[in-house]
């Protein structure tokens, strides 16, 4: 790889700002790379659209990606990843890396897990896909999965309902369903989870491994990276991150700081002019 391709951005994108707790994961194990983050709130949530209807989106948040001269466009949405990996992959060509959120966890859960009953979590759209059921099957290491979808929650996250007894509940009504019992380790396969991830934990006091996909995730990225030289080097100042939205209010201004944890500018970028 030619030197100045480590230098550009990591793209990131989402259908709203759920992938920044996979941006800030990413941020925290590479702290060198800087990161081009695209959340897609006119049309969220990706959960309930068309597979046509999703990958015209994500083609779309490609070319500005690519004007940002990304190096690797990182789809940090399980819906866009299941609906949009391989078309995108197909688009973008040899012009950046692509990857995706369900491949790394497929692996993690093959290698850690073989021969056990894991549990999962997420929308209805990521459930009734069987996106990761096909994909943990293909690896035939004998993993009993239990999917179960907890619509529920991702809203709940967003309105900034998760340290309360109401989400307690909430919580607790899920993972308590029978869909769930007898599970060794639970895969939070939503970008909203990681920030419900202690009240999980929690509940299960020990007993269940709970699998943070944002940490998984960002573990590959960084493996990635290396493993293609395409690792930025350490600079004198901390890079500076880049978050656009296709749809702009107060709100998401709000959610962002919760999700990634620090204070952001949000610039609006609207996907059809």
């Amino acid at each position: 790889m030619n030197p100045d391709l480590s230098t550009r951005p990591i793209g990131v994108f989402d259908s709203g700002i759920g992938g920044l707790t996979v941006a800030r994961a990413v941020a925290r194990v590479l702290p060198h790379e800087r990161l081009v983050y695209f959340g897609d709130t006119a049309h969220l949530p990706y959960g309930d659209k068309s597979t046509a209807a999703i990958q015209a989106y994500s083609v779309k948040i490609c070319d500005l990606l690519l004007k940002q001269q990304c190096k690797v466009i990182l789809i940090a949405c399980n819906s866009a990843s299941a609906a949009a990996y391989e078309l995108v992959r197909e688009y973008v060509g040899s012009k950046a890396r692509v990857l995706n959120v369900i491949d790394p966890i497929v692996a993690h859960v093959g290698q850690a897990y073989a021969g056990r009953t894991i549990g999962l979590i997420g929308t209805k759209q990521t459930v009734n896909s069987n996106v990761y059921r096909k994909k943990i099957d293909e690896l035939d290491a004998g993993v009993q999965l239990q999917s179960l979808a907890t619509p529920l929650l991702a809203p709940m996250i967003e309105e900034g309902f998760f340290d309360n007894s109401i989400a307690g509940n909430i919580i607790e009504s899920y993972l308590t369903n029978p869909a769930l019992e007898g599970i060794e380790a639970l895969v939070l396969a939503c970008t909203h989870y990681p920030l419900i991830k202690k009240q999980i934990t929690d509940f299960y006091q020990g007993r269940t491994a709970v699998l943070d996909a944002s940490d998984v995730v960002a573990a590959h990225v960084q493996h990635y990276l290396q493993q293609q030289n395409l690792a930025a080097q350490p600079g004198k100042a901390a890079p500076v991150h880049h978050f656009y939205v296709s749809d702009f209010t107060r709100s998401f201004e709000e959610s962002t700081r919760i999700f990634f944890g620090q204070e952001v500018h949000l610039e609006h970028y609207p996907l059809w002019e």
